[in-house]
């Protein structure tokens, strides 16, 4: 009895966007680059992953799942000379889902040249035994949340849409 009281306590519980928030600090070595030069894109995309779901998690208290991963925009590439910094939080949630945003920033280490290096927005369901359960709200506290946050309601219909045509065409090629 207990427990079902807690859970409808959490159902009506709003969060603020800082109370997800999470930070991480890494440097670029060798192993992290590609043929280029650069970071390769598939580490930072998990670690990207990785970051955004200890925010989710930390807003749900619950284990979370990633669903997608949506808008990844390398906007700068990363190299050797460069740290980079990850910050993570969650913008928008649904019944069961969380939109967290991602963004990297590179440091040059040499000059202290800072620049938005990615962003990314992935989407996290939470799980109790299994099953999605319902999350918490979340409160934008700043302007630049809520602008956040809108924009995120925008891209969960179309992440909904995109759903039922990836299974159209997962059906479809499932006969091939």
């Amino acid at each position: 009895m207990h427990f079902l009281l807690f859970w409808r306590r959490r159902e009506v519980m709003k969060k603020t966007v800082s109370e997800s928030r999470v930070y991480k600090s890494s440097r670029i070595f060798p192993p992290d680059l590609n043929s280029h030069g650069t970071l390769f894109g598939g580490k930072l995309l998990a670690d990207m992953d990785m970051l955004a779901s200890i925010a989710a998690t930390r807003h749900a208290r619950l284990e979370c799942v990633t669903v997608s991963m949506d808008t990844v925009e390398f906007l700068h590439p990363i190299t050797e000379e460069d740290s980079i910094h990850y910050e993570a939080f969650v913008i928008w949630t649904g019944k069961s889902s969380m939109e967290v945003f991602v963004k990297v920033t590179a440091e040059h280490l040499l000059t202290g040249a800072n620049r938005i290096a990615a962003t990314c927005f992935i989407s996290f369901v939470a799980l109790l035994e299994g099953k999605p359960r319902q999350v918490p709200g979340i409160e934008p506290e700043t302007e630049g949340e809520r602008q956040l946050n809108e924009l995120a309601r925008k891209r969960a219909q179309k992440r909904m849409d995109r759903k039922v045509t990836s299974k159209n065409l997962a059906e479809i090629l499932t006969k091939l």
